[in-house]
Order: structure tokens, then C-alpha cells, then sequence
């Protein structure tokens, strides 16, 4: 692992690093995991307002004449005819439906796009659209440029409204606009990766902290990885390099709503991977991702063995105890024929079978 001094910093490393954030190597970036326990982070979320640097993320801007029609051959979700404001989760794949990445796009102007993507991810992509590149669409690469801040839970909306110069709290989910914030002009997004309404924000690299001290001035809590990981799971969402991967396709991943195979007017679309992607939605062979309650108190970790009749029918790709539920559960993919809701499976926890059953995600809905 590498040392903190040689890995990138986000825009609000030195706050965490002042305020008690525990500090790792994340997709080569310094971030913090944790500053109390990852347990009352998780509950400041879900009860209050937990704050997250994202900005480790990948902000990426695709624009020109063509950015439309570029985009939308490379990504799952149909660019073509998205609203100016419009969030879409997408997937793009490579030519064998392989996932290599999950994102969220947006439409800016009818000739731009911004795209959110793992950070894990992005040099890959930097060269995926380079190797599809198209005259007239350009990709900017903004992401030390800028920073990202996630606020969430029930308070919310309504604590950075408080901070902002226009009606943000009148966006609609999976809608984006722009906006002051403490001062700083801000691109507003209604989405989030905890299961909890909220925004995320991107500001200037150089406003980030303002932006931030005002939040916690107001209550936000301060929030590292690791909670945000039990929230995401709680949600059901997955997380690229557990449930997504290279080897995996969005249709076993449970993620068919993301995949548009028809333009607007009802024909074919196609997008790299489509073709691979209309043969899998037939094959009822392959594992699928599913939800699992487990009993007692010791969480399954990711490549966990799930059993039936002491024989292996799939792995786990996450598992955490929840603090919301107050049990152990996972994420896995199993044999078809057994993802029914209720069906009882064991799990492999360091040689002892471990009772679970399958329940419908997401595990934790908010009310």
C-alpha cells in the first residue's frame, strides 16, 4: 500500500486530515475511511445529515456536435433525446457485455454531457473513449479540476437549501441544476449512494472546503468510506469490483433497467456490448445477483462461499453487519433457480455453515 505522501489528494485532504479523518489509499487517492465509528456515521446518515468527500470520483465532460450521438453508442442508457437536467444511471460495457464501469450521466446543453465515474475507472476510461473517439464530441477530464460533496439523509435537502441562493429543494430525484451554495456556484444533483434523499454538489476545487465547513457548521456529520459502504449495501447498490465487474454483465447484475436495447421511436438501438447484451437476456443459466439475511452475528465477506446441501452455488460479493437492521447480510450471485425470495442457503463464514435466507433488495428502503 502507499504511503499518504503519494497519493492524490482531493481538495478537502487537509480538513480531514486535521479533523481526525483516518486516512488509506483508495483507487490511489488519500480518503478518509473513518473519524468515529463507522457505526454512528452510518446512523448520523440515516437519522440526520451525513457528509462525504467524493471527489475522488471521476468528473469527466463530454461535449460538441456529435456528443449525443457519441455517447450514446457507448453507454447502456439511451443518451439521445435526454432532457437538459436529466440524471441517468448507465452502464458501459465492452464488446462481450462486460461492465466496465457503472456512471451517472448528465445532460448539460444539447451539445454536453457531464459523466460521474468510479475512480477506480477512470484512467480506463480516459482510453476506452479515446480508442472510440468520434470528430466533433471532445472528453475533458475534470476531476482535479473540481470537487464533489455528497450530503445525505433525511436533513438534507433541507440543510443545504438553507445554504443556497436559488430553490434547490424543488428538484426532482435524479434531476440536476446550478446553484450558490455558501457562497460558491455549485452544479446540484439530487442522487446519492446511500438509500437517503440529498445532493451531491460539485464546486471549484478552490471553494470546496467553504462549502464544506458551512455544512458541518450547520450539523452535517462527517462521513468516511467505510460507512458509506454499509449504507450503499443496505440500499441494495452495487459497487464496481464486488457485484460489477469486467466478467459480469448488468442484466445478471439485476441492473436491466439501465440497459435501453430500443431508441426512443421503438427500433434497435445498439451501443458496443448490445449485441451480447440481447443474447444474455435469454440465458437463464447464469447466476444472478441476490440479497441475503444471515443468522447470528458474524458478517460474510466478499468470497464467501454460499451453499446448498453442503454443495457451493455461489459466492458473496459484499457483506457487512447492518446497523439499521441489526443482522449480518450480503450481497451474492447464485444459481437461478434458487434467487426465489425465501429460499435457504448457507454461507461458508470461516468453515462453519452459517444459516441465510434470500430477501428482495434493496435490504433498507427509505420511508
Amino acid at each position: 500500500m502507499s504511503s499518504t505522501a503519494e497519493l492524490l489528494r482531493t481538495p478537502l485532504y487537509d480538513w480531514h486530515a486535521a479533523n481526525g479523518g483516518r486516512l488509506v489509499d483508495f483507487a490511489g487517492w488519500a480518503m478518509p475511511v473513518q473519524y468515529r465509528s463507522i457505526v454512528e456515521e452510518h446512523n448520523a446518515t440515516r437519522q440526520r445529515v451525513g457528509l462525504f468527500d467524493v471527489s475522488h470520483m471521476g468528473r469527466l465532460t463530454v461535449q460538441g456536435a456529435a456528443a449525443e450521438r457519441w455517447l450514446d453508442g457507448l453507454t447502456t442508457r439511451r443518451a439521445a433525446g435526454t432532457p437538459v437536467g436529466r440524471v441517468r444511471y448507465s452502464l458501459i460495457c465492452n464488446e462481450s457485455g462486460g461492465v466496465l464501469d457503472d456512471i451517472l450521466f448528465t445532460r448539460v446543453t444539447d451539445e454536453r454531457f457531464d459523466l460521474v465515474v468510479n475512480a477506480s475507472n477512470r484512467a480506463k476510461l480516459l482510453d476506452w473513449f479515446a480508442e472510440h473517439a468520434m470528430t466533433d464530441a471532445d472528453l475533458i477530464d475534470r476531476t482535479e479540476a473540481t470537487a464533489m460533496i455528497a450530503v445525505q439523509g433525511p436533513g438534507a435537502v433541507e440543510m443545504v437549501a438553507s445554504l443556497a441562493d436559488a430553490d434547490v429543494a424543488s428538484i426532482r430525484y435524479y434531476r440536476s441544476g446550478e446553484a450558490n451554495i455558501a457562497g460558491a456556484p455549485c452544479v446540484v444533483s439530487r442522487t446519492g449512494y446511500t438509500g437517503e434523499d440529498g445532493f451531491e454538489l460539485i464546486a471549484n476545487a478552490d471553494q470546496a472546503e467553504a462549502i464544506w465547513k458551512a455544512l458541518i457548521n450547520l450539523g452535517a456529520a462527517a462521513c468516511g468510506l467505510a460507512s458509506r459502504d454499509t449504507l450503499r449495501l443496505e440500499a441494495g447498490m452495487p459497487l464496481y469490483g464486488h457485484e460489477l465487474r469486467e466478467r459480469l454483465n448488468p442484466l445478471h447484475a439485476g441492473l436491466g433497467f439501465a440497459v435501453d436495447f430500443e431508441d426512443a421511436d421503438g427500433g434497435r438501438r445498439t451501443f458496443v456490448g448490445s449485441d451480447a447484451l440481447l443474447k444474455a437476456r435469454e440465458d437463464g443459466s447464469v447466476a444472478r445477483r441476490v440479497g441475503l439475511r444471515v443468522e447470528g452475528k458474524r458478517p460474510p465477506r466478499e468470497e464467501y462461499r454460499v451453499l446448498v446441501d453442503g454443495r457451493p452455488c455461489g459466492v458473496v460479493t459484499s457483506g457487512t453487519h447492518s446497523p439499521t437492521l441489526g443482522c449480518p447480510i450480503a450481497m451474492a450471485y447464485i444459481e437461478p433457480e434458487l434467487t426465489q425470495e425465501g429460499t435457504r442457503v448457507a454461507i461458508d463464514i470461516r468453515g462453519t455453515e452459517t444459516p441465510a435466507m434470500v430477501v428482495p433488495l434493496p435490504f433498507y428502503k427509505r420511508s
